[in-house]
C-alpha cells in the first residue's frame, strides 16, 4: 500500500483510514545559494520519517512577509495561513482520525499555533511541531545548508556560499520587524554557511527527526497544540 497520501486511491484510505503528517513550508529567499522550497525539503523528509503517518502532500506556501523584500518570495500572510491550516483540518478530520503538522518556517508558527488550537477546541485531534534545531542560526546560514547538503545536495549553490549577518536573532529582532531581512542582511543569509558539509547536516537531521518521532509518539499537545 502506498505510504504516500498522494499516491494511494480513496478505497484505500477509507479502509485505513491513516493518520496524517501534513509538511508546512513555504517559498522564500535563503540567500543566493539555497532553493526557495528549502522549509519544504525540510518539512517534508522529516514528516516522511514519521512512523504510522501517511505523508501527506505539503502545503508549500507560509507566512514569509519578512523575506518579500526578495526576488522569488511568495507569501500567503498569516491570517491565510491561519484560515487555510483550519479548513484543512476540517476537512481531513472527516476520515483522518489524527492530523500532524509538521512546520518548517518559523514564520509560520503563530498561525499554526491559532489554528491548531482551534481545532482542537472544536474536538478534532489535531496537533502541530517544529523542525527545529536547538543552537542554530536564523536563516540559510550553517544549519539549513548543511541539512540541504544531506537531504537536496545538487540542489545548493556552494560555489554562491558566502556569510551573512552573524548576530543572534534577538538582536536583529527591531530592525527585522521594521524592514525585514533586506533590512539587516544584503544576501538575505542570518548567520554563516561557509562552513556546512553534508555530515553536519545528516547528523543534524537524525536528531531533528529523533526529537519528531519522539514527540508524535506521546502525542501530547500543549495548550498551543504543539507536540513536546
Amino acid at each position: 500500500m502506498p505510504t504516500s497520501l498522494a499516491d494511494a486511491t480513496w478505497p484505500e484510505i477509507a479502509d485505513g483510514r491513516p493518520a496524517l503528517a501534513v509538511p508546512v513550508g513555504s517559498l522564500e529567499q535563503h540567500g543566493p545559494h539555497l532553493p526557495l522550497d528549502t522549509d519544504t525539503r525540510i518539512a517534508s523528509a522529516v514528516a516522511g520519517a514519521l512512523p504510522g503517518l501517511r505523508l501527506a502532500p505539503a502545503i508549500a506556501y507560509g507566512a514569509s512577509g519578512e523575506h518579500e523584500g526578495f526576488a522569488g518570495t511568495v507569501s500567503l500572510g498569516a491570517e491565510v495561513l491561519r484560515t487555510l491550516i483550519v479548513e484543512y483540518g476540517r476537512s481531513a478530520c472527516r476520515w483522518s482520525p489524527r492530523v500532524l503538522f509538521v512546520n518548517g518556517h518559523g514564520g509560520n508558527a503563530p498561525a499554526l499555533a491559532e489554528a491548531v488550537t482551534l481545532l482542537r477546541y472544536e474536538g478534532r485531534d489535531a496537533a502541530w511541531l517544529p523542525c527545529a534545531v536547538p543552537g542554530a542560526d536564523a536563516h540559510a546560514g550553517r544549519t539549513e545548508t548543511a541539512l540541504l547538503l544531506h537531504l537536496s545536495p545538487d540542489k545548493v549553490r556552494m560555489d554562491r556560499v558566502e556569510a551573512g549577518d552573524p548576530r543572534p536573532i534577538a538582536e536583529l529582532m527591531p530592525r527585522l520587524r521594521a524592514g525585514g531581512v533586506a533590512a539587516v542582511s544584503a544576501n538575505g543569509i542570518l548567520g554563516d554557511p561557509t562552513d556546512a558539509d553534508a555530515v553536519e547536516g545528516a547528523l543534524l537531521f537524525d536528531q531533528m527527526c529523533g526529537r519528531a518521532v519522539a514527540a508524535a509518539g506521546r502525542w501530547q499537545p500543549d495548550e498551543h497544540g504543539m507536540l513536546r
